[in-house]
């Protein structure tokens, strides 16, 4: 199924529609076209999936575009870092890779070509005075002393503009629509501003730059763009899009249709917020894996494959609304649990000695790679007379309803024997114990004459001379409620977001997994190899715990 065919997919259908009346000659051609000035997160994913689904459902094109129209916050580094997204999440525009700023000198004509027809001018006003005539809701606004310049005045002060005579702020050009209109967006907006920067792909040629409102629609005209497809708060800037298409003279109108942005609990999805966390190292960067950044969230170990899924099973609305965090991590986990090899690591490590099996002896097991995959195989991993196992499956004095390691109870050790606690040795000063000491019952061996004897609990283990150690990231929500509250979010944050556990012990076949890696700790959740990880130093990431509070959930309410 494709990304666009979700239930609830109502943009899908009126691109059915539209095709099969023969609206814009049958032509399907959508764009994605994000401003480099950030990274994408999960918000885009359901854009991207959106548009380029579309676009390969009805046979069309989907065009990325960068609408780089604000020089002082567009970096090369984002434009890079957002087409690598693209085509991780498992898309590809082809020839299709435009800018905005291709087509600078177009819409400078176009401006020209508005004031020539009496439909543009260029105001002397300050930005403080601008904002004091706009009105507001319940006020209508009142007209600038400039808006009545002479067709030819406006001319040539807007290619004074252009050569550079005037400092930031000195004009603006306003387009003339209607300072009483109740939608204040149609209160002359402003379509150009004075900016002495530097472009990252146009360098100091220009020094005015159009603003967002005016270039994304002619942008999308000139493109031949059929459905522009977009979050619910441009909806009130529709009838501004229309009319710059419009009196333009632009050489096709585009649709511009609105849906509901995806916003998801315990996290912030504001670019401006996200930017905030990285500049005051609130996190590591844009890449920390406790945003919902797809470069954090790739970091972490979730998959293309999760993320579509996910998105293609909210659907697309038309009105806004709030997903559980916890129906995104049921994505990644189902998706995890076909494809991720399971191996055994131990967090909190409790050493464990078995005295009656053979000193120097060491085993070669069979353990299986993923019981949800038979094409996946076995390994051996290697067992021991000294092991390595949680300190929580050890218990002194045990708690009711508790079945794991305590002194006279047996367990079995996963992929081995049925080992029996008979000591501990304790810390002289603490009264910790740091040690157990266990017997093995030989016949119990998986596999063995008596490898069905039941015991309550199966345990996993590492074997102390093999393992290797490593690193381990546990992470958590973001914000440590739902949604953000009133105030400054950063006092929000979860203080127990970010958990680092050091001398954790792996099983020796993690010895060469690259970054990017996923794999099952057997009993713990499922994790990704880090990216600052190395042969030398092993560093593993949560990418969620086994626990699937939505699944519990949905259970629930089908039983209700």
């Amino acid at each position: 199924m494709s990304e666009s065919s979700a239930a609830g997919n109502f943009v899908r259908e009126i691109v059915a529609q539209d095709q099969q009346t023969g609206k814009h000659g049958g032509r399907v051609v959508t764009r994605f076209p994000p401003e480099p000035n950030g990274y994408l997160h999960i918000g885009h994913a359901k854009s991207i999936g959106l548009n380029f689904g579309i676009a390969r459902e009805f046979r069309g094109v989907c065009h990325l575009r960068f609408d780089d129209t604000n020089p002082t916050k567009e970096e090369v580094e984002y434009v890079e870092a957002i087409q690598a997204d693209v085509r991780w999440l498992g898309f590809d525009w082809g020839d299709k890779l435009f800018y905005a700023s291709d087509y600078f000198e177009r819409l400078y004509q176009y401006a020209v070509h508005l004031i020539e027809q009496g439909k543009a001018y260029v105001d002397s006003l300050s930005a403080d005075e601008m904002r004091a005539h706009r009105g507001t809701l319940k006020e209508p606004g009142r007209e600038s002393p400039y808006r009545n310049r002479s067709v030819q005045e406006n001319l040539d002060l807007f290619a004074r503009m252009k050569a550079g005579e005037f400092p930031d702020g000195a004009h603006v050009l306003r387009a003339k629509i209607d300072m009483a209109s109740p939608n204040i967006n149609l209160r002359d907006p402003a379509l150009y501003r004075i900016r002495h920067a530097a472009h990252h792909r146009t360098g100091a040629r220009w020094c005015i730059y159009p603003n967002y409102d005016y270039a994304h629609p002619l942008s999308d005209a000139i493109e031949g763009i059929t459905h522009s497809i977009c979050t619910l708060e441009f909806e009130d800037h529709r009838p501004l899009y229309d009319w710059v298409v419009e009196q333009s003279g632009a050489p096709c109108h585009p649709q511009q249709i609105e849906f509901a942005r995806l916003n998801l609990t315990h996290t912030v999805m504001s670019k401006r917020k996200l930017l905030e966390l990285v500049e005051k190292r609130l996190v590591s960067g844009w890449d920390d894996p406790r945003l919902p950044t797809l470069q954090g969230l790739r970091r972490r170990g979730y998959t293309p494959e999760a993320i579509r899924a996910f998105c293609e099973h909210i659907g697309v609305a038309k009105r806004d609304g709030v997903v559980e965090m916890a129906l995104l991590e049921h994505f990644i986990r189902e998706d995890l649990n076909r494809r991720a090899s399971r191996v055994m690591a131990v967090l909190r490590p409790l050493k464990v000695v078995i005295d009656n099996y053979p000193e120097g002896q060491v085993e070669q097991l069979d353990a299986v790679n993923n019981p949800e995959d038979p094409g996946a195989g076995v390994r051996t991993v290697p067992f021991s007379r000294t092991l390595y196992i949680e300190q929580e499956d050890f218990r002194e004095v045990p708690p009711p309803k508790y079945f794991r390691l305590t002194p006279g109870r047996e367990v079995r050790l996963r992929y081995a024997y049925i080992v029996k606690c008979v000591g501990v040795v304790k810390d002289p000063t603490s009264g910790e114990v740091v040690e157990v000491h266990c017997t093995y019952d030989p016949e119990t061996r998986s596999g063995g004459p008596q490898a069905q004897r039941k015991v309550k609990s199966t345990i996993h283990w590492v074997s102390a001379a093999h393992a290797l150690d490593a690193e381990v990231r546990l992470y958590e929500h973001l914000l440590s409620q739902p949604t953000e509250g009133d105030g400054d979010f950063t006092t929000q944050l979860n203080p127990h977001s970010l958990q680092v556990l050091t001398g954790c012990k792996v099983e020796p076949s993690l010895a060469e997994a690259p970054a990017g890696a996923r794999f099952q700790f057997e009993r713990q959740g499922y994790f990704c190899v880090d990216t600052d990880s190395s042969p030398n130093k092993l560093i593993f990431n949560r990418t969620v715990s086994l626990r699937d509070s939505w699944a519990k959930i949905e259970k629930t309410q089908q039983e209700t």
